[in-house]
This record gives C-alpha cells, sequence and structure tokens, in this order.
C-alpha cells in the first residue's frame, strides 16, 4: 500500500530568492516549500504526498482555501504539486511536534491510517463506473506503482539492473482476469457486473478477452489503461475509447510476469480471433539508473511526447527485465502534474 503519510527526515533546506518567509526543503526524493526556520537539516517531519486527501481538522485548515475538495461526499484536502515563488512544490511537510498521536513512531514508519489520511480519488465517469458484482478480488494486486521520489536507494542498488522503460498513459485502470473458471472486469477497486452501457465490458467484449483468456488455459489478470473520451481529459486526443496492456499477472503462481514473459503471452492471445491487443509504448531496455543516475535527471526525462507525439505524457514507468520477482515504479512527470492541476 502507498505510504501517503509517513515519518521522515530533511535532508536540505534551500533559500528561495526574493522569498521571507518561506524555504524550499528536501525529505528523501521529494521537496516542498515550508516556512522559513521551521526546520532544520536532520529534523523529523510528518510528510504527506501529493494525491493526499486529508480529513478536516484544525491542524489542516490553512489549506482551505487552496485544497478544499469533495470525495464520495466528504470534504477534505486535496495535496497536489504546485509551483510557489518558481518553485516546484509537492505534498506537505509538518513538523512532527504538531502530532502527538505519533509520539511512538519511528522514521520510515507509515503513518496513514493514524492520521485518517486517504487517496483522492476523482469522481468515476458513469460509463466506466457500472453496476458492482463485488469488491476487487483479493487474489489479484490493485494497479498502483511506487512512485521513485520514494526509493532514493535505487539509483544505487540497482545502478546495473535492466529495466522496461514504458510511457505512463493517463487513463483509467481495467483488470480483466480468468480465476476458477470465470472472466471477470474490474475497475480500480471494483469488480463489475456485464452491461453493454459500460465502457470497461465494452471493451472486454470489443477484443473477446472472455473467449481468448479462456482459450489460453491460464489464470491470468491482464491489467491495463483505458483512455479516450470522456477520461481524464483525454489527453490523447482520441475519438472513443481504448486499452492498452502495461501488466499480466499470473495468478496462480501470484507473481507479475517480466516483460520478455509478457510479451509471449500478448503474442499467444493475440494467436486467437479477435483485435490485436496493444501494449502502452514502450521506450526501450535500459541500465536507467546509469543513465540516468540523479533523481532530476530521471524526472526530466519524465517529460516527453506520450502515444500521441503531439501531447505531452504523464510519465513512465520501469520494470525490472528479471523474471524472478520483478521490480517497477513510476516516475511522473513534474511538468505533466502542473499542467493536469
Amino acid at each position: 500500500m502507498r505510504k501517503l503519510a509517513s515519518l521522515r527526515r530533511v535532508s536540505m533546506i534551500t533559500p528561495i530568492d526574493g522569498a521571507d518567509m518561506i524555504e524550499l526543503a528536501v525529505l528523501d526524493g521529494w521537496q516542498c516549500v515550508v516556512k522559513k526556520g521551521e526546520f532544520a537539516v536532520g529534523d523529523p517531519a510528518v510528510y504527506f504526498e501529493i494525491d493526499s486527501f486529508l480529513p478536516v481538522e484544525p491542524r489542516f485548515e490553512f489549506l482551505r482555501k487552496s485544497s478544499l475538495r469533495c470525495m464520495e461526499g466528504r470534504a477534505g484536502f486535496r495535496l497536489r504539486s504546485m509551483r510557489l515563488r518558481g518553485q516546484l512544490s509537492q505534498g506537505l511537510a509538518m513538523p512532527l511536534a504538531g502530532f502527538p498521536e505519533l509520539s511512538e513512531a519511528e522514521e520510515g514508519d507509515d503513518v496513514t491510517a493514524a492520521l485518517n489520511v486517504e487517496k483522492y480519488e476523482a469522481p468515476v465517469p458513469l460509463s466506466l463506473a457500472g453496476k458492482v458484482r463485488g469488491m476487487f478480488p483479493g487474489r489479484i494486486p490493485k494497479t498502483d506503482e511506487a512512485r521513485i521520489q520514494n526509493l532514493p536507494d535505487w539509483f544505487e542498488q540497482h545502478r546495473l539492473t535492466e529495466f522496461e522503460v514504458s510511457v505512463k498513459l493517463d487513463g483509467s485502470s481495467m483488470t480483466s482476469y480468468w480465476m476458477d473458471g470465470e472472466f471477470g472486469v474490474c475497475s480500480r477497486n471494483l469488480d463489475l457486473l456485464e452491461s453493454p452501457s459500460n465502457t470497461l465490458w465494452q471493451l472486454a467484449l470489443r477484443y473477446r478477452l472472455a473467449e481468448r483468456l479462456c482459450d489460453l488455459g491460464r489464470e491470468l489478470a491482464l491489467q491495463g489503461e483505458v483512455i479516450g473520451e470522456g477520461i481524464q481529459k483525454n489527453n490523447e486526443r482520441i475519438r472513443g475509447q481504448d486499452f492498452y496492456v502495461f501488466n499480466i499477472y499470473d495468478i496462480a503462481r501470484a507473481r507479475y510476469l517480466a516483460p520478455a514473459e509478457r510479451a509471449d503471452v500478448l503474442a499467444e492471445l493475440n494467436g486467437f480471433p479477435g483485435p490485436t491487443l496493444q501494449q502502452v509504448p514502450i521506450l526501450g531496455s535500459w541500465q536507467v539508473f546509469a543513465r540516468f543516475p540523479v533523481m532530476a535527471e530521471l524526472l526530466a526525462f519524465a517529460d516527453g511526447p506520450s502515444l500521441n507525439p503531439k501531447r505531452p505524457r504523464e510519465g513512465i514507468v520501469l520494470k525490472g527485465m528479471a523474471e524472478e520477482s520483478p521490480i517497477s515504479c513510476k516516475a511522473i512527470s513534474n511538468a505533466y502534474l502542473l499542467r493536469q492541476g
């Protein structure tokens, strides 16, 4: 699960030109604007990542003007990327002293639940919502890659590891599975009943996913991005909707397929009748952390063209090429985050 709120230590403080009241604090791979003098290097802090949805309570009231949002009928404060005095600020850092309930917590601890923090989820378009069959299947992981800012040690640990690099498309997650002799279609959090009005089921039927997975005879989950009209501002500017595979999960073996394995299975599935199943755009495979040895260089590379070469991409996803326990993470384009708000 994503650590939306965690205990971290300030590793750097940088002044901001022309600013008397604020300065820039760095915590692991993240940077955010803080009040001047509020932190010194080495101080502990409670750090809230972007996309956090903070409860309405006195400690967060200063966010009301900029961040008040509604999610599922509840008010809260949504954190996002922004620029302050020309500096990129991502998330929120607050002194640990303001959180007496965390007196026993240690550096690195996940305090998301303790502080009633949730992940902000934008309202789901009616075309994707559908009728609920049940909760997301427990045997299949939900789709949510760790951000590279939370993995600063990877630049040294995986300097010589080869990764597949793919474009992260900005859409909505879809999972289609064949398990226990049944086919199912899921949104990010829910298993959906078949419905001709639901976009995810429309795509599953268009690509004959039930027949193909059944004929393949393996318990697998295809996970991918649904993009197009009515979905996340349709960044790619396509007509209608489409589906691009980014992961295949082997349910029986309880592990994700490595990139080469995924390509082989897609080739097998495309041998059955139906339209060609497409992967998200693959940029190549490299020793990424040797090519981009510091965080800023990798995040700069996350900028660039998307599936539609005239449109900016949301970012990139790195997947280890090793077949056993492949590792993965994502680097989101800061320029894209600022543009999308």
